[in-house]
């Protein structure tokens, strides 16, 4: 799934804050290697991630985008470990059924639509 198929898929859903704020955890979890998604649903993830950081969250901001940013380009331990402690804090603040309700939302609005065929032909 291209990037641009998700920005287009943003383009044409209402996110709202507390969306942004799970888009913005699962990218931690990515980063700290704790995700348990697919590659194909982490790319996808990173996908959705890249075209909502110029946004923000009830909760998470500009510090997070810009944490975010520096793992990106200069992965490594330190880094790492930074991003696990933000991972965790971020998660302390999101419920579990918030976070479940969120990625049944992107289900059920047709985000990973197509994605098993695409996984079958990798």
């Amino acid at each position: 799934m291209s990037a641009e198929h998700v920005a287009s898929w943003v383009q044409t859903h209402a996110l709202t804050p507390g969306d942004i704020d799970c888009i913005t955890t699962v990218m931690l979890k990515i980063l700290d290697g704790k995700c348990k998604m697919g590659s194909v649903d982490r790319i996808v993830m990173a996908h959705l991630y890249d075209a909502v950081k110029h946004r923000y969250g009830e909760r998470f901001g500009g510090e997070y985008h810009r944490l975010i940013a520096s793992a990106r380009a200069a992965p490594g331990e330190a880094m790492k470990n930074l991003i696990y402690e933000k991972r965790v804090l971020a998660e302390t603040m999101l419920s579990r059924p918030v976070m479940k309700a969120f990625k049944a939302m992107l289900r059920e609005q047709g985000l990973f639509t197509g994605l098993l065929e695409e996984e079958e032909a990798a």
